[in-house]
């Protein structure tokens, strides 16, 4: 197994994540995932991912009873802060803890703020709340080891919470794989955190199994120049490339996905030249994409003062796998500076060098926002589900 220096704790590259554990008739199958950490632990992955809405509230119960088996100087436990979820009361106080509790542990090894984005930063910072305070003294109080964030948000917003709270973030997890590179631009929030000496926690690694398994052409091309390697590995050793990534989670839901992991992180074997560009070649494939190259020359003449570019980012991830995280990005703007704001006068379109249908764009969008579930009714359905169990 290979490992990292995560704040000078000897952690495992590969880290298992707990939100996408098997689960048999809506619940989780505790058989057959602690087979699966059982597996883990013997093969040296000592880092353990979750979260507060992770399966409605059961995965750290679950991963907690498996765990407690080991001594607890043996793994690294993280858990996360649900302040991304749309609620009308935020307790972070009561949050801790009943996690500490349902954990049964005296302290995290590794805490988050959950998926600070655009939609939830005010909630962050909001004094009434107390949030980020709240969790700063958990850390002096020993009850947390090191205090960090999650974010699918942009580099703008990322850069901003790292101005005004960066000295206490420790690390920080994001999304980061070879489609998201330049989809998501995760290259650029890469940078943006080593810049800052954060070291970074690598989540979908390969988007939710949707790099795991790719058009059969591209397929007999990686298994030419590397013979018996998959396409997820194919994922893990571009991730490998990256020297301030500290731990790539992986959500194994089966015994055969945890064992190509181990052998994956059996050694270190990075991607080549050659090889990272056909990965380059397959996100092209991929993506269905808008040429917009972020000059900003439509900015300057939108008479409604429009964040084109960005909203042309969100319309291709959409566009490529439309997902409600996507969108939920601007949900934290106000009325009047999103898509459906556009009065189509075609100042935009003229001027942009790329040609684009600015306009029609932002329609799209808008009609792809209608159709997509909003963040703060898909948080009210998952407050429901853990009030049941």
């Amino acid at each position: 197994m290979l490992y990292s220096d995560l704040l000078g704790s000897r952690v495992s590259l590969l880290g298992f994540g707990t939100m996408r554990l098997p689960t048999s008739e809506g619940k989780i199958d505790f058989e057959a995932t602690e087979a699966l950490i059982d597996k883990a632990i013997s093969c040296g992955v000592n880092y353990f991912d979750t979260a507060w809405p992770y399966h409605s509230g059961e995965s750290e119960l679950v991963t907690a009873k498996i765990l407690k088996k080991y001594p607890r100087d043996t793994y690294y436990l993280a858990s996360k802060y649900p302040g991304h979820q749309t609620a009308d009361v935020y307790d972070p106080a009561e949050i801790f803890e009943k996690q500490l509790k349902k954990c049964e542990v005296e302290y995290f090894d590794f805490y988050l703020l959950h998926n600070v984005n655009e939609n939830c930063i005010d909630v962050y910072r909001d004094k009434k709340w107390g949030i980020i305070d709240y969790f700063i003294k958990q850390k002096e109080l020993g009850r947390i080891r090191h205090l960090g964030f999650s974010t699918h948000g942009g580099v703008k917003m990322i850069s901003d919470f790292l101005d005004e709270y960066g000295e206490h973030m420790e690390f920080c997890q994001i999304q980061h794989n070879y489609l998201d590179n330049t989809l998501q631009d995760s290259k650029g929030k890469y940078e943006l955190l080593t810049k800052y000496g954060i070291p970074v926690i690598v989540m979908e690694p390969v988007r939710g199994g949707k790099l795991a398994k790719l058009p059969k052409k591209t397929e007999a091309v990686m298994k030419m120049l590397r013979p018996g390697s998959s396409s997820a590995s194919w994922a893990f050793r571009w991730l490998m490339n990256f020297p301030n990534v500290r731990v790539i989670l992986s959500g194994m839901s089966d015994m055969s996905q945890l064992c190509d992991n181990i052998d994956t992180f059996s050694e270190l074997s990075p991607l080549n030249g050659k090889e990272c560009a056909l990965l380059e070649d397959v996100a092209r494939e991929l993506k269905n994409t808008l040429p917009c190259t972020s000059c900003r020359y439509c900015t300057d003449v939108c008479p409604m003062g429009l964040d084109i570019p960005y909203m042309i980012s969100i319309y291709n991830e959409m566009a490529t796998f439309p997902s409600f995280m996507a969108t939920m990005r601007l949900e934290g703007f106000p009325e009047e500076k999103l898509p459906s704001a556009c009065i189509s006068c075609g100042a935009c379109s003229r001027i942009c060098p790329q040609n684009i249908d600015v306009p029609a764009t932002l329609a799209s969008l808008h009609e792809m926002i209608s159709k997509t579930p909003r963040w703060a009714d898909i948080c009210r359905e998952r407050a429901a589900a853990q009030k049941q169990n």
